[in-house]
Order: C-alpha cells, then structure tokens, then sequence
C-alpha cells in the first residue's frame, strides 16, 4: 500500500488532518479492506509527524471501525460489512401524530423551528462554554476516575446557594441536591414523594413531558386551567377539595407554554389553599432567569416545607449542560441523595465545573443579562407579527420564550404544524401540552426561533392555505 504524505493546513490540528485524510481513503475504495498500512515507523517519516501524533490518529480511526489492529502484525483496513438487502431500518418510536410533531422540537431535525423549547445556537455563549471546558479539563480538580459526589459538587452548590439567596431563598447548601437534568430531578422527587393512585394537579396547558412523566408513575391527574390572568381560585379551592391532590406540579415564573408568571397576590392565595388542603408544591423554575424583572418564586415565600424548588440551565447555557438541582427540605434532600446514588443519578462531575466557573466568573450573569434583553427586543417585533397575521396572543408579552397565541379562526393547530413539517419547519399545536380540545387552534411560539423572516414568510404562506385564501 502507498501513502502519500499530507499537505497540513494551519490551524487545524495534524491528528485531525489524517483521520480525514485516512479516512476518505477508506470510505472511498482507495485503500483496499483487508490490506495492511505501512509501519508506525514508516508512517511518521511519510507524514514526517511524532509517533504520538500518528498514534492518536490510528486510535480514532480504530475507533470508527476503519482500522483494525493486531499485537506484532500492526494495522489493516477493515473489512467491510455487508448489512443484508433485505434488511430495513424500523422506527420503532410512537408514530402517532403528535409523536411525530413532537420529535422535531427535542431534536435539531427541523431547519426551522420555531415551537422549540430551546434558544437557537447562535444565541447561546458558546465560546464561554468552550473556554470553561478548556479550562476545567486542564484543572487538577477535575476527578477523573471519580463518580462525582453524591449530592453535587460542593464549590457548584454553594455557588447556586448564593444565586438562591439573591432570588430571595436562603437556604443551607446541605439541602441543594444537583441532578442531570430537571425532568430527572423530577422523576425522583415523583419517587419520592407519590405512590400510585396519588393524585396530582397540574396546570393546563402544561409542558407536554409533565403528563407523559406523571403516567409513569401510575398517579391520577387532575388539572387546573393557567388562564391569561392566573387561576381561578374558586375553582382551584373546588378542585382541591374534591380530589384531594397531595402534589401541584407548576411553574410561578414563564410558565411554558404561556409565558404566565404568578404576581405576589396569585401567589399569597394559592400557598394559602394549598397549604390549607396539604397539597405540596414542586415549583419548576427552569425559566424564571429569562424574566427581566421575576416575581418572588413561591419557594421564597412559602419555605421548603410547602415547595420544593427545582430548576437548571439547560435554557440558558446549553440543552447539552444539563446541570440541574433540587432545593428541598432536609429530609426530602437526604432521601433524594440516597436516591441518586442507588439509580445511577450522580451528576457528572465535568459539567458541575463548567457551570460552577460560568457562575462564579461572571459569563453566567452577563450571558443572561444580553439573553433577557434580546428575548425582550425579539418578543416584542414576533407579537406585533402574529397579531398582524391574525392570530390572538393570550397575554401581553412580558418577557421570556415563549408566546402562547390562538389561531385565526377554523385554522387547526394539529394540521398547520403537519403541512409545516413537509417544508422543515417544526411548529408547537396547542395538543401537545394537554388533553383539553380547547387548545386545538392553540400554538406556542418560541419567539427567538420565530423572529427570522423565512419564518415568517413560510408561515404567513401555509396560515393563508390553511384559512383558504
């Protein structure tokens, strides 16, 4: 076999250029499967490259299944494997309708995605993230060998204990519980605190996850309608006496879909009723820092007896940190490290670091300062939009991600995010986040993915198909 030697570029690591380089080989028949490379020391004089360099390409090629190796004989090209005509590939996934719509909004499978529930990447920080990467792996700190601690890393707890303190919450670092992620932390929390048969409240409309979850446990859900103005508290006292929920799983601050926050009078009466009732509070908090002016979060209000707090940065920083934690009344936070532990739910220790150095070097509080901001800004233009199309916000924008709009009348929800997806877009029908048929002509709009003219166009186009004109 001959190997010709490599024109490395600049700035892009030598490792890098000969696994492309090996592996266009490969992929495109050049190199024979079965044939047998040159030596490593051959090979490091064609290339004229260390021993390490060309041994750390080999390693990722072997890694790819192009390469394989044997002990004194060195190293060949794989065999091909042929995979069987008859043969095809089964999605073995929920093929429903809103199964499928609800794919594209957890996957980047979509071009256009404005019913996300995530920030477009090019609104993320994320050299900051890199740059804490970087400097993480190259701290002694960093265990690598290590499980993480059981109840999160304690520079990172005590980090968020000062984020807490500055939301109104002091609480004692011992009772932060950091998870994977939040619908984690809440599976736990579920475990922990329900049986089957218990019953728990929910708001509706609510994040679609919230339902799907609850089902797993075996629980009753019951719902209370999250209205423009709150809820009703008549209602809410009714519901609460008949059925007896032991859980009210909900969101005070940007309520997804709605974008809803509870104001401190909301929040004084429904403590109030449900502390009256022993119903206990889980308070999802994964988007009050997006709000440029948070109400108090129940937490703070009520205490840790009647709410546990959960919330994370997944938003924020990046669905791929998933750091999140749990604040809980001693007990619970005890019961719930105990818990990690014996499910395999200790939080990986890399990205603990990354996210304690983005909070206590600053990039967290200035990234999520210009976020808010452009939320702000890019809210206000997608409102203004989608009135002009004809579609009916259920409340004033104040901020956040979301904005929660009925349709132009006889559009349903369901269809228009059907034929979206036939053209790359992923849109957000009102039918994911609950069973009530009232939310058919109902869509939410994640408004950073929204305010982008193809969009708009795209949208405007199939609104106007849909509505006949």
């Amino acid at each position: 076999m001959f190997i010709s030697a490599i024109a490395f570029v600049e700035g892009t690591p030598k490792v890098q250029q000969i696994v492309e380089a090996f592996s266009q080989a490969i992929e495109g028949g050049e190199w024979a499967p079965g044939s047998k490379l040159p030596s490593v020391r051959e090979l490091t004089q064609v290339l004229g490259v260390s021993k390490f360099t060309l041994n750390e390409a080999l390693d990722r090629l072997r890694g790819r299944n192009l390469l394989t190796s044997s002990q004194g004989r060195g190293y060949f090209v794989a065999m091909e494997t042929a995979r069987p005509a008859s043969v095809a590939w089964v999605d073995l996934l929920p093929q429903d309708l809103l199964s499928v719509l609800r794919r594209p909004l957890a996957n980047a499978d979509s071009e256009l995605r404005p019913g996300s529930g995530h920030l477009p990447e090019d609104w993320l920080n994320t050299e900051a993230i890199r740059q804490a990467l970087r400097s993480v792996v190259r701290a002694p700190s960093l265990r690598i060998a290590g499980l993480g601690t059981p109840a999160g890393l304690l520079p990172l707890r005590q980090a968020l204990q000062q984020k807490l303190h500055s939301d109104g919450l002091a609480v004692p670092v011992e009772q932060i519980i950091t998870t994977p992620n939040t619908v984690q932390g809440l599976d736990m929390l579920m475990r922990l605190l329900t049986r089957p048969g218990d019953t728990v409240l929910l708001d509706a409309p609510c994040y679609f996850n919230f339902h799907a979850n609850l089902a797993l446990h075996g629980v009753k859900v019951v719902t209370i309608e999250r209205r423009p103005d709150g809820l009703d508290f008549t209602a809410l006292e009714q519901l609460l006496a008949e059925h007896r929920p032991s859980l009210y799983l909900t969101t005070s601050v940007l309520q997804n879909p709605t974008g809803h926050s509870f104001s401190p009078s909301q929040a004084f009466r429904l403590l109030q009723l449900t502390r009256q009732y022993h119903c206990h509070i889980i308070e999802d908090d994964l988007y009050g820092d997006l709000h440029p002016n948070p109400p108090p979060r129940l937490a703070a209000l009520a205490g840790l007896d009647q709410v546990t707090y959960l919330s994370g940065f997944s938003k924020i920083l990046s669905a791929n940190t998933r750091v999140s934690y749990v604040v809980a009344a001693p007990q619970l936070a005890a019961n719930l490290t105990h818990m990690k532990l014996m499910s395999g739910g200790v939080t990986s220790e890399l990205f603990e670091h990354v996210v304690y150095r983005m909070l206590s070097e600053g990039s967290y509080a200035r990234h999520r300062k210009r976020t808010v901001q452009r939320l702000q800004e890019a809210g206000g233009r997608v409102e203004q939009w989608l009135k002009r199309c004809g579609c009916e916000p259920a409340m004033a924008y104040e901020g956040g991600m979301f904005i929660w709009a009925r349709l132009p009348a006889g559009v349903n929800a369901e269809q228009l995010a059907q034929a979206a997806l036939k053209h790359s877009m992923a849109l957000a029908p009102g039918a994911l986040f609950g069973y009530d048929p009232a939310n058919g002509d109902s869509m939410r709009f994640n408004v950073a993915h929204t305010d982008e003219p193809r969009v708009q166009r795209l949208f405007e186009t199939l609104l106007l198909k849909a509505v006949g004109r």
